[in-house]
């Protein structure tokens, strides 16, 4: 027997898959599908979240845009807006350098929303003539995991 996939929860072997108080033995899977659930306050928080984040680095840029487009103004001469262009383009450049270890924070937070989900996922069989929801979770990645597991339990158990 090998096992794909173990957790707290979940286990899948060769010959299983234990989800809570079910056991379903392979065989009797006859049709696997995933599908999206309804939002949760904690995904649509993290949503939410993500865009925070993203307004908050994106902020000074365009901040930097509009002071650059209010001091090229029309009626001042080419070479006080490249002069005014390059002052600015370096002192955003360093402010940008300076600022790295603190833009890291956030950074991570914006990776981290990624990797959590801001979406709920399902996963559905077809068990003895009936429609059971096994899993149902917001965490992107060990969705994935569990799928792909029942997926290689099914695919083994064909052959």
């Amino acid at each position: 027997m090998t096992t794909f996939y173990r957790d707290g929860v979940v286990r899948v072997t060769s010959t299983t898959v234990e989800v809570g108080p079910h056991i379903i033995p392979i065989g009797e899977l006859r049709y696997v599908w995933h599908q999206r659930g309804r939002a949760t306050l904690r995904t649509a928080s993290r949503r939410l979240a993500r865009l925070g984040l993203i307004a908050v680095l994106t902020a000074p840029v365009i901040v930097l845009a509009a002071v650059l487009a209010s001091l090229l103004a029309p009626g001042q001469g080419v070479a006080a807006k490249v002069a005014i262009a390059a002052v600015l383009v370096t002192a955003g450049v360093l402010l940008l350098f300076l600022l790295a270890p603190v833009l890291e924070f956030p950074l991570m937070a914006l990776e981290r929303s990624y990797d959590r989900g801001t979406e709920v996922r399902e996963i559905w069989v077809r068990w003895k003539d009936r429609d059971l929801m096994l899993l149902r979770t917001s965490d992107s990645a060990r969705f994935g995991r569990i799928y792909r597991a029942i997926e290689r339990a099914i695919e083994l158990d064909e052959y």
